[in-house]
């Protein structure tokens, strides 16, 4: 009985994820990769029965990849995805860990936390957007911004991501 809605909802939301997404021509662009080290310990009663452990972070690095140039600070890279790393943060010590340990709590190990955040900036006339992107796009702005060869930008839902940039062929 359900199963007769099925099609006619998802060719509803196919519409909505269609007409939700809009592209736009950037002449004007840089994507940026933020690649961080992060040392985080996990806190619980019981650490393997609790499913949400408290999560404590220590010391983190970080440095800001701009259109695949080598950035101020970095350290290690470029690697297998063409982005540069920062300094490993100091691990935190026995002592670190226990202060931050609460009653009745036992603390994990301390585990490196491996983490980038990918973002385009583009301009349309007078504006400039900044936007979360992902991988992909970040590569395909690597490519073209040496000859700064125009993108079209395919943005998500509501406009507020760009999930994919084409080169425009002239």
């Amino acid at each position: 009985m359900q199963m007769r809605f099925l099609p006619s909802i998802i060719t509803a939301l196919t519409a909505l994820t269609l007409t939700s997404c809009s592209t736009t021509t950037a002449e004007q662009y840089e994507a940026t990769a933020l690649t961080s080290y992060s040392w985080q310990v996990k806190y619980a009663n019981n650490l393997r029965g609790q499913p949400q452990p408290r999560i404590e972070t220590f010391a983190n690095t970080s440095v800001l990849n701009r259109n695949g140039l080598k950035p101020p600070g970095a350290v290690v890279g470029p690697d297998d995805r063409g982005l540069w790393w920062p300094t490993l943060p100091p691990r935190p010590s026995v002592d670190e860990v226990e202060q931050r340990k609460r009653l009745q709590e036992e603390a994990g190990k301390p585990e490196l936390i491996k983490d980038v955040k990918y973002k385009l900036t583009y301009g349309v006339g007078n504006t400039q957007n900044t936007l979360p992107t992902n991988y992909d796009v970040y590569r395909q702005v690597v490519k073209a911004y040496p000859q700064r060869t125009p993108l079209e930008l395919t943005l998500g839902v509501n406009d507020n991501s760009v999930e994919k940039a084409e080169p425009v062929s002239k």
